[in-house]
């Protein structure tokens, strides 16, 4: 789900590089093991020290900020199963040691059922030893997720502010002051602290560039670039909008986020929440910003502890969101996921409580959402049917975007994944390929006949030299006709070609086509 930020310089690490000669080349089978297990380097974090300072990446002017002296409490809540205990409890040591005490009430540690044995007696020892009162830890008796383990740290939670953060990470000095100001400011605001990227392998701090936080029509979150009156505005200090968060961090007024009901607890797992959220507080009202002056770092992991299938609890999670808070676009939701809108066959659980609380609420449309907060978005309301698309004559095989680099397209065996997902639209277009969701990544190819010799190519829509030359009749087991030229798309045996398959187009011999999901 975490793309890397677009367009980075990035800024120097955190570590010297002598020193990390020796530890990198003592690649024991420990070491091995535990990359395996945690996605990071486990065996080099125990060997850094817990109250390292990381560089300080904030914009100049954010050092020259002064605050009030009566800013509210927070309280911070870590999430964590099966983390490393050094990762911990530097996560730990860095929020205290970053935090003017007169700010931190407590730290929260939300354990979501961890297996391993340190994370038990000995986290329990060494936080009442060195911080009594300061530290609490919460142990869910079965994993709850992600999601709603956070649920868990709100409820405990005492301050009239809050921070969730995933328990890998460092804070950045004078994180806390600016996004509590904010949110004193207007308690209706969520505050994203600017993410640093520690690396997962060395732990050196490298500075990402400033960007919001946006998603993909799959409810993939991604760093976006912030939005252009930020950008000619020309104050890196100052608050970013954002249409969404990538949900490693996020701080909000405690009551407010039990108002605009919390994280939805019928999400499983993880993903899809950071989204949801970022949906729902703008259109009920509220709004969700990165602070470029508050800056935490946290590590990348390699693979994620919910390790029982991401991709199905993201899909699911998604459904949800997209029939609570999306109205007519939530199409574009089993698009992306190339799933039929009628018995997806996902059960995305009962939604009735989250659209009574969206009708409570009195929230706005969700085009008003994508017109003032994510206009980056590419719609695609046109379209009449999308799915995978299949030739009479060879079952089991479907119309494929093929390598992308590539402009044809080919026959592959049919997988449901994303390369198969084809969308024919009101004006003609047949693309192929994943949907460009926003302005920040490519959009799906046009299937062209160029007229040329029998084979069809995939091009960018708008580089098709003639603009017919894009353009097909396609109707439900009938033939692919072009526009411009009257051939047919048909597959044809070939003993050179992928699986003996080939697409042309040539004169129409009765091939006919089916298309998965009809929308009109």
């Amino acid at each position: 789900g975490l793309a890397k930020p677009i367009g980075l310089v990035e800024g120097p690490g955190g570590l010297g590089q002598g020193g990390l000669a020796t530890t990198l080349q003592d690649d024991s089978r420990e070491a091995e093991g535990k990359f395996e297990e945690y996605g990071y380097n486990a065996q080099l974090s125990d060997r850094i020290s817990l109250d390292r300072t990381i560089p300080d990446y904030r914009p100049k002017k954010c050092r020259q900020m002064t605050y009030s002296p009566d800013l509210p409490q927070v309280s911070v809540v870590f999430i964590f199963v099966n983390e490393a205990l050094s990762v911990i409890l530097r996560s730990v040591h860095s929020v205290i040691n970053h935090t003017p005490s007169q700010l931190l009430k407590e730290v929260i540690l939300v354990d979501d059922n961890s297996d391993n044995v340190e994370l038990k007696l000995n986290l329990d020892q060494y936080v009442n030893k060195r911080y009594p009162g300061l530290v609490k830890i919460v142990r869910n008796s079965r994993r709850e997720g992600l999601i709603r383990a956070r649920l868990q740290g709100w409820k405990v939670a005492t301050a009239p502010v809050v921070g969730f953060f995933d328990a890998h990470v460092e804070f950045n000095t004078g994180w806390a002051e600016p996004a509590l100001t904010r949110i004193q400011e207007d308690h209706r605001r969520i505050v994203l602290p600017a993410i640093d990227n520690i690396k997962y392998s060395t732990f050196e701090v490298q500075q990402y560039a400033n960007a919001a936080h946006g998603y993909t029509w799959g409810l993939w979150c991604m760093y976006i670039i912030p939005p252009q009156d930020w950008l000619d505005h020309g104050d890196e200090s100052a608050p970013i909008r954002t249409p969404a968060m990538i949900g490693c961090s996020f701080v909000v007024d405690r009551e407010y986020f039990g108002d605009i009901g919390l994280l939805d607890p019928g999400m499983e797992v993880y993903g899809g929440e950071n989204i949801e959220l970022g949906m729902r507080v703008w259109q009920c009202g509220g709004s969700m910003e990165v602070l470029p002056c508050s800056r935490v770092a946290h590590i990348e992991r390699t693979k994620k502890p919910y390790n029982n299938d991401i991709d199905y609890y993201a899909k699911r999670n998604a459904l949800r969101a997209a029939e609570v808070w999306m109205d007519d676009f939530k199409s574009h939701v089993y698009m992306a996921w190339n799933i039929p809108m009628t018995n997806p066959g996902v059960d995305f659980g009962d939604v009735s409580e989250r659209l009574a609380l969206r009708q409570r609420l009195k929230c706005r449309s969700f085009r008003w959402y994508l017109e003032n907060v994510y206009p980056e978005m590419r719609i695609y309301n046109d379209t009449l049917t999308y799915g995978e698309v299949r030739n009479s004559k060879a079952s089991g095989y479907c119309l494929d975007q093929g390598a992308e680099d590539d402009d044809r397209a080919i026959l592959y065996p049919c997988h449901g994944m994303s390369s198969q997902l084809v969308r024919y639209s009101a004006d003609g277009l047949l693309q192929l390929g994943p949907l460009g969701s926003t302005a920040f990544l490519p959009d799906s190819k046009c299937l062209v006949d160029d007229g040329r010799g029998r084979t069809p190519t995939l091009k960018k829509c708008e580089d098709v030299a003639r603009p017919t030359q894009r353009l097909w009749n396609f109707t439900q087991s009938g033939p692919i006709v072009s526009r411009d030229t009257g051939r047919c798309l048909e597959v044809e045996m070939s003993k050179d070609a992928n699986f003996g398959l080939r697409l042309v187009v040539q004169r129409c011999s009765g091939q006919k086509w089916m298309i998965r999901n009809w929308i009109k």
